[in-house]
């Protein structure tokens, strides 16, 4: 755990008893802070209890004595509508910060030749996938790293800062409009769809959030900046011409004259007139689909800003095992594979995986995000048939048939999973895909992503186990049979 000395002998309100909150008030209180913590759930709160957490009633606080309020995340601020303990702040004047502020005050005290390494990394989608690669790109070169922020353990309970540490962080919009001093050696900016738009207002907000990953950069950081969009080409030109720090641009589809790119699957490094092959992506098997192509981009960008050869992150990233959750495959039935996309919660993040196979028995649905599943049209080509799950599943069934795609109103994930492969093996078409790649968000139905990710992983375990069981035992009986046969001869 890294302890928070920033707050030394002062007294900090923190909201919101989950992961990030759970470790934001241990780290205060053991940096010396007085730690005044509460969450509107009684279950929360016994679990602060448990765990050594002094909980403070905030309902009934003087808020002017508070240094800070230590906001979770998912809890707003402002839009759509302020949530009552940041309406107490206001009030009181007392900034609203997530835990990534307290990590960016701890990394900023660090005396410049003993402060660790940061890449801090965004994007609508491909956020965790690069997270995790670059990670497992810098353990693979010896490098001491750890991984927090918006994925793993929350960024307080991460190893303690030194000198040769690097920290990788995943930041969500609603982490970084709450951390004004944060400052990345390195930040990346994958790319940018609508999403989130009811915290944000609108997309100009939602970019705007996103873009204070930038912020404070001096001219010995690196911008890295995903051009396969026009929002992330009109900011990489913006920050280039400012000239106020090293500014690299990646793409998975387009050749570069600088930067980083993939060209028919092979990562190339373009810099001063000379353009040399990283690695030949096609060889990663955890990096399916053109999407994972700028991810692998990113990646190499990030950790070649560190000062690692070229040949050695190449190795590293077709050694890289893959995510949870993301274009995860299971296992097989024969020609069917199961494929876990359950972090796919929009229809952009969809359409990385529908447009990544062929013959697709697609498990969608939940909560719809703005927009539904018509930005997929143009691949609704390669869904053999569609199985819907919650809120969704009724609008998702009528966009489908107006596109003449057979679909079925499955209800739950379980019915869906069991429906889909029996079709799939009744067609018997090769190289099938059972899909889970909702476009929606979990929360009718499950807790989050990862849930309902494990959820379908467990179902498709069972079902694969079974008819392993069903192979095994028909061969003992071919060669018990060819036994006795062999024996009456």
């Amino acid at each position: 755990m890294i302890k928070a000395a920033s707050f030394k002998g002062q007294d900090v309100a923190v909201f919101g008893l989950g992961r990030t909150g759970l470790t934001a008030a241990k780290s205060l209180a053991a940096g010396g802070a007085r730690v005044h913590a509460w969450d509107d759930r009684e279950e929360a709160r016994e679990q602060a209890r448990t765990e050594g957490v002094s909980l403070t009633d905030l309902t009934t606080s003087d808020w002017h004595d508070y240094a800070a309020l230590v906001l979770s995340p998912g809890v707003p601020h402002k839009l759509p509508k302020p949530h009552w303990t940041a309406q107490r702040a206001e009030a009181a004047d007392v900034p609203v910060i997530c835990d990534i502020e307290i990590f960016a005050r701890e990394l900023n005290a660090r005396a410049k030749g003993n402060r660790p390494k940061l890449i801090a990394i965004t994007g609508t989608n491909g956020k965790s996938t690069t997270t995790a690669l670059t990670t497992h790109v810098l353990a693979e070169c010896d490098r001491a790293v750890q991984m927090g922020g918006n994925i793993g353990r929350g960024v307080l309970d991460l190893d303690r800062m030194h000198a040769g540490m690097v920290y990788v962080l995943e930041l969500s919009s609603y982490q970084l409009e709450r951390c004004p001093s944060l400052r990345a050696d390195v930040a990346v900016f994958l790319n940018l769809s609508p999403d989130h738009l009811d915290r944000h207002g609108d997309l100009k907000g939602y970019e705007a959030a996103k873009r204070n990953i930038f912020n404070n950069q001096t001219a010995q950081d690196t911008a890295i900046i995903g051009v396969d969009n026009p929002e992330g080409r009109r900011l990489c030109t913006a920050m280039t011409a400012r000239n106020g720090r090293s500014v690299i641009p990646i793409s998975g589809q387009k050749t570069l004259g600088r930067g980083a790119c993939v060209i028919k699957g092979k990562l190339y490094c373009a810099q001063e007139r000379t353009v040399s092959e990283v690695a030949d992506l096609t060889r990663a098997k955890a990096l399916e689909g053109k999407h994972n192509w700028q991810n692998a981009a990113a990646a190499y960008a990030a950790v070649s800003a560190l000062g690692i050869s070229p040949e050695k992150i190449g190795k590293a990233i077709l050694s890289f095992p893959g995510l949870a959750h993301r274009m995860e495959t299971i296992g097989s039935v024969g020609r069917l594979r199961y494929v876990n996309d359950s972090k796919a919660t929009n229809a952009d993040a969809a359409q990385q995986a529908l447009a990544s196979y062929k013959n697709i028995y697609w498990i969608a649905g939940g909560v719809a995000k703005e927009g539904g599943i018509e930005p997929l049209t143009d691949l609704f080509g390669n869904i053999t048939k569609s199985y819907l799950i919650g809120e969704a599943a009724k609008p998702f069934a009528k966009t489908l048939k107006t596109h003449k795609v057979d679909c079925k109103i499955s209800g739950t994930l379980e019915a869906a999973i069991l429906c889909a492969t029996k079709d799939a093996l009744a067609s018997n078409k090769t190289d099938a895909i059972i899909l889970l790649s909702p476009a929606c968000a979990s929360f009718d139905q499950f807790k989050n992503f990862e849930v309902r990710g494990d959820a379908f992983r467990g179902k498709a375990k069972e079902i694969i186990a079974i008819f392993e069981r069903e192979v095994a035992s028909n061969k003992a009986r071919k060669n018990k049979s060819a036994a006795n046969s062999g024996a009456a001869a």
